[in-house]
């Protein structure tokens, strides 16, 4: 059985980080081979970049009384993307424990300001995150993302973030490790931005009763949707308690095909006060969702607008 994550309290939400890939490559100028930000953690001046980022996001938070899940460097910390790097299985591990290291120095400032601080391993998928890697079977994702989530429980992580997934059978074998190694797990899916689906075909309610009903007592503690705009993602809110699953919203700055966002060569921001906008009616419309944040060609000006909104929205539900 996975630890336990705290459960929504009333009057609080929580802000994650933005989409800071695109932001430090597009906006500082710093390359990311495979698309992994550990490797910066040997890199003083993007360190500092990335300080001051994180700190913009936290000032946010504190701002608007936002709890934060705070997590970032580690989405490709995983074997098979380390490799191609260059990094042993020692090797990463240390650079996953100075990721999370990093967080807390950060965020140490902040510790009277923000109602409540979380620390988040991210894990990506051992693929390419929009295509389907069909060949990848439960226990082998299992026996794959142990390494990593066993780096994590070491370095005390209160939840461990899986980003952009978009098959079952993988997101079955990472929940069985999670529960092993006793970390709650929350498993964000992206959907293609013309079916509304997840690459592997299934609808949001499909893969997310599916793992549910694979996993058993191991089951993901909550789930949530990155890497798609709303606009891209709110047509597949259907109806029906398995929604209630989904806590976390974390969407992109504009419409667009996800690998284009981040082969652009430039950041596409969108409108960040529609986007601020849209996350407002969702906090409205959906009041169990108390995670909120963003992915590729968001910042802190887009964070700034959402919190803003979705506190307004939570603001009028209490009177």
């Amino acid at each position: 059985m996975a630890a336990e994550f705290p459960q929504q309290l009333s009057g609080l939400n929580y802000l994650t980080e933005g989409g800071q890939e695109t932001e430090i490559m597009y906006k500082y100028g710093y390359e990311l081979p495979e698309f992994a930000m550990f490797p910066l953690l040997d890199n003083p001046q993007a360190m500092t970049e990335l300080r001051g980022m994180y700190s913009r996001y936290l000032e946010t938070a504190a701002r608007h009384k936002f709890g934060v899940v705070m997590g970032g460097l580690d989405y490709r910390a995983s074997p098979d993307w380390a490799s191609l790097l260059g990094y042993s299985a020692d090797s990463l591990a240390d650079m996953q424990l100075r990721s999370i290291e990093f967080l807390r120095e950060v965020a140490q400032p902040f510790r009277e300001q923000i109602p409540a601080l979380l620390f988040a391993g991210i894990v990506g998928p051992r693929g390419d995150a929009y295509k389907v890697n069909r060949a990848i079977t439960a226990d082998d994702a299992e026996d794959y993302h142990s390494t990593q989530l066993a780096n994590l429980a070491s370095a005390g992580v209160d939840l461990v973030e899986a980003m952009t997934f978009n098959d079952v059978p993988e997101v079955v074998g990472l929940a069985r490790a999670a529960a092993v190694v006793g970390l709650p797990l929350s498993v964000s899916f992206t959907l293609d931005n013309s079916t509304r689906r997840l690459a592997s075909g299934l609808s949001l309610k499909e893969a997310i009763e599916a793992i549910d009903a694979q996993t058993g007592a191991a089951r993901p503690t909550f789930y949530g949707v990155n890497c798609s705009h709303p606009l891209e993602f709110i047509p597949a809110i259907e109806p029906g308690p398995w929604f209630e699953r989904v806590r976390c919203l974390r969407p992109n700055a504009a419409m667009m095909d996800k690998i284009s966002l981040c082969t652009l060569g430039r950041l596409e921001s969108g409108d960040p006060v529609e986007l601020g906008e849209l996350m407002g009616d969702l906090a409205r419309k959906y009041p169990h969702i108390d995670m909120w944040g963003g992915c590729c060609g968001t910042w802190d000006t887009h964070l700034d607008e959402i919190a803003k909104n979705v506190h307004t929205a939570r603001k009028a539900e209490t009177g």
